[in-house]
């Protein structure tokens, strides 16, 4: 049995499992637990069956809980994936399945919303509720509704949040952003969405992350071990939640999360903005922006062109090759969202590899090469970079990766030790029940840092020529804008001022 005093709970609803990090205020993690979770796909179709959350939030609670003896729960907060949403009924009963974040059923509906001066991208969940909308209506995935029975729109923690407090809360204003809701004024924007045609009582309240929503009830209590009357705080999306886990919250500090795609998230006192919409900022919960962006470039396409490679052994091969005599822009599927939006790209490789593991390396190097092309893009925006960097998700394991883009970045960064999504959604649920006086102070409470990384001496120059190729190469094809490709090749010059 671990003995602890007191811990909160992160709760982390991804696409293959929920995980549930039970955290001490010094970061100790004393028990954790974890259940599967299925979808179905085909095509563009991407759904999951909502009633399966519950279920395994229930079995990752219960084995997170299981050995922990004489721990007060201090509170729990909820994440999930973002851009994933479902139609309820007015009890929080779901009235269609959940579209998860990459189903692409919605892209003529995006089409309209950008028709009606919408900076959004496909993978919004705005354009999701509209085909909901129209595809579910007039009834259920069970067969009719009564005709008084209104829908309502609901995001993935929305559901597990219900069932945690009894009845339907508000949703955060994290995971609504892409469903169009306005930060800045903390309101939706009823009169654009009433022309889309989402009638207003579809929308649900909102309120920002951190705020009490509510108590965990007796029913709940008995279904998951959580006890009952537990603090239940309105969370964020994974991808913020992995930055609180990252502890890159005061301004100018950085979080790139490099999994099957690249995320970056960073922290600004003011929006930073940005007309073409590739940058978007969610609100924090003490006041301040998280700016932020997502590429379709990623470690994914290591998996695509290398299935059931050993990772380790290539990675140790592709270090002769640097740079690569390759030039590579990785994307994972076609189109791209982040440093640049363009719906028709698609992978690029320029020039030929000698062998496989100058592949491999080229594929490492392009994924570094685009992460400093997102930073030079936030530099020109405006964005405060100034601050630490910090690399997580899957690919963070890799020692050899996050040195070479710390050498291709040309900045130092930290590596966290456990940067799960779970455990900033445990600082949150600290933060938000007073534990902590910021949200910030919560998380370097709980964040250790395992790695800084430094950039190796004279190892930036050499892939200078590189960068510039493939600047130049998004740009003549149009998909990089010729201001920002300007910026990114002045920012080359030794004199020009990084980070």
């Amino acid at each position: 049995m671990v003995r602890a005093a007191r811990a909160w709970l992160g709760i982390d609803l991804g696409t293959q499992s929920v995980r549930v990090l039970a955290v001490t205020a010094d970061g100790t993690v004393p028990a954790w637990g974890a259940a599967p979770l299925a979808g179905r796909r085909a095509g563009g179709r991407h759904e999951q069956d909502p009633e399966q959350w519950w279920e395994a939030v229930r079995a990752a609670s219960r084995a997170a809980l299981g050995p922990l003896d004489g721990v007060r729960i201090g509170g729990l907060a909820v994440c999930g994936t973002s851009g994933t949403v479902l139609l309820t009924d007015a009890s929080g009963r779901p009235m269609s399945p959940a579209l998860m974040y990459d189903d692409t059923r919605a892209a003529r509906c995006a089409a309209r919303v950008r028709e009606a001066g919408w900076a959004v991208q496909d993978t919004w969940a705005l354009p999701r509720a509209l085909w909901l909308v129209e595809e579910y209506g007039g009834a259920g995935p069970g067969g009719a509704r009564s005709a008084g029975d209104r829908l309502r729109l609901a995001h993935q923690p929305d559901l597990v949040l219900a069932r945690l407090t009894g009845g339907p809360v508000p949703a955060d204003s994290s995971h609504a952003l892409k469903t169009g809701y306005d930060p800045e004024h903390e309101d939706w924007p009823h009169a654009a969405l009433d022309r889309l045609g989402l009638p207003e009582d579809l929308l649900p309240a909102v309120v920002r992350p951190g705020t009490r929503l509510g108590e965990v009830c007796r029913a709940a209590a008995d279904a998951t071990g959580i006890p009952a009357g537990t603090p239940v705080i309105a969370g964020m999306t994974d991808g913020c939640a992995a930055q609180i886990a990252s502890g890159a919250l005061r301004p100018g500090s950085w979080n790139s999360v490099l999994g099957t795609t690249l995320v970056l998230k960073g922290a600004s006192p003011v929006p930073v903005r940005d007309a073409a919409g590739v940058v978007y900022n969610h609100r924090a919960p003490d006041g301040g922006w998280l700016p932020g962006g997502a590429s379709s470039v990623g470690a994914g396409v290591l998996t695509a062109r290398f299935p059931g490679a050993d990772a380790a052994a290539m990675d140790a091969r592709a270090a002769a090759f640097e740079p690569s005599g390759a030039v590579a822009y990785p994307l994972v599927s076609a189109g791209e969202r982040f440093p640049f939006l363009a719906p028709e790209a698609t992978g690029l490789l320029l020039g030929e590899p000698a062998d496989d593991a100058d592949l491999w390396a080229a594929l490492l190097q392009g994924v570094g090469l685009t992460e400093r092309l997102c930073l030079d893009y936030l530099h020109q925006l405006g964005a405060p970079l100034d601050g630490p960097l910090a690399f997580t998700g899957g690919a963070a394991r890799s020692a050899y990766w996050n040195q070479l883009r710390a050498d291709i970045l040309g900045r130092p960064v930290r590596v966290p030790e456990q940067p799960e999504p779970a455990l900033g959604m445990a600082a949150l649920a600290a933060y938000g029940t007073g534990a902590a006086p910021t949200l910030a102070e919560a998380a370097e409470g709980m964040v250790h840092i395992r790695t800084v990384l430094r950039p190796r001496p004279g190892r930036t120059a050499l892939f200078a020529e590189p960068y510039a190729r493939l600047v130049g190469e998004l740009a003549a094809r149009g998909w990089l804008p010729a201001p920002v490709a300007a910026h990114a090749r002045a920012r080359l010059h030794p004199d020009a001022d990084r980070p």
